[in-house]
């Protein structure tokens, strides 16, 4: 029968997968049970002859350590929630390689959930951390939908990335989409460009709101009243949705000269858009994105977009995340990354 044993460090292993005990990896390398549990807890005080002894055993067994009993005696899974809204933005990507670099450095792991931007969801994968499954988590979704879960911001373990609501009382870490989005406008107004139109997504995400008041606010300071018929809110992040936006723009009596859409799949949507409307980027119309996707770049015409350190806010969220488990108790603070402008042909 397959056996549990408890070496002298209390690591809990389990030999039921391949009827292997700890004592017959012992055995087979010719060591005790106490330097097997030392090899497979990566204690140093282990002469590397015998290290290599004991893992050529180990692999020739086929002996397997049993991790949920481990994580259930230590109370730790090791395991990082990442809630991503939309698995289909690019955007998205960069952010999530940033944490999971971070997570493995610290011997973690990642699960990515998606949630859809689906409240019921996100409760469902916040019940993980209720129940210990897993130790942590970073929210990407909407603040509307982090808000149900502000009373338990001090109990469970979470931060909030990109998309955050200091009033919530969570760490987080963003940029600052109002100044953002505010820079964006202002050089397509300092290039000449007065008939300026603003492609939103969906207004339930803070950022959406925060880039329309950014936009506003850059055509106030240049005297340019604002005109409801070139703001245009599609509700999504596809790239379809900003070409048809864009296309609809057009036939305005009087059409914009410049377009500020609030993500770059957006705006690359609009050059496709405009483009089949038999309009130049951007001789009849210039556009400026948002995120600074690898895309961007590659387009014709180039995208002038705004940048944000995707990368380095997975990093950071992560590293925040990890703070805060290491010290319960301990207050995180939230952090702004810069952002930049990045010019390019399309504008």
């Amino acid at each position: 029968m397959a056996r549990k044993q408890r070496p002298e460090n209390g690591a809990v292993v389990d030999d039921a997968a391949a009827d292997v005990s700890i004592g017959d990896v012992a055995a087979r390398a010719d060591v005790s049970v106490a330097t097997v549990s030392r090899v497979l807890n990566g204690h140093a005080n282990v002469r590397p002859a015998t290290r290599e002894r004991v893992l050529a055993a180990i692999a020739a067994s086929g002996y397997r350590v049993n991790e949920l009993a481990r994580n259930l005696r230590t109370a730790e899974s090791r395991l990082l929630l990442t809630m991503v809204p939309d698995f289909g933005n690019p955007f998205y990507a960069e952010i999530v390689r940033g944490i999971d670099s971070v997570a493995r450095q610290h011997d973690y792991f990642t699960l990515l959930c998606d949630t859809g931007a689906d409240p019921g969801r996100e409760r469902n994968y916040f019940d993980l951390l209720r129940r210990r499954r897993a130790d942590g988590a970073i929210c990407l979704d909407p603040a509307t939908a982090q808000r149900a879960f502000a009373e338990e911001s001090g109990a469970l373990p979470w931060i909030s990335c990109c998309e955050f609501d200091p009033e919530i009382g969570v760490p987080y870490v963003g940029i600052d989409n109002r100044r953002a989005a505010g820079d964006a406008v202002r050089h397509l107004i300092a290039r000449g460009r007065r008939r300026v139109a603003l492609i939103n997504s969906d207004t339930t995400y803070l950022y959406a709101r925060q880039r329309e008041q950014g936009y506003l606010d850059a055509l106030v300071e240049a005297g340019i009243a604002p005109n409801a018929r070139l703001q245009a809110e599609v509700g999504g992040l596809e790239y379809d949705a900003g070409a048809r936006a864009a296309c609809a723009l057009m036939q305005s009596s009087e059409p914009p000269d410049a377009i500020f859409a609030v993500s770059d799949t957006l705006a690359i949507g609009v050059i496709a858009g405009l483009r089949a409307c038999g309009k130049r980027v951007p001789d009849d119309v210039a556009i400026v994105g948002f995120d600074d996707i690898s895309l961007a770049a590659q387009i014709d015409p180039p995208l002038t977009t705004v940048a944000q350190p995707m990368r380095e806010l997975g990093e950071t969220a992560a590293r925040l995340l990890l703070t805060r488990l290491a010290n319960a108790g301990k207050a995180v603070p939230g952090v702004l990354l810069p952002h930049r402008l990045v010019v390019r042909r399309s504008a």
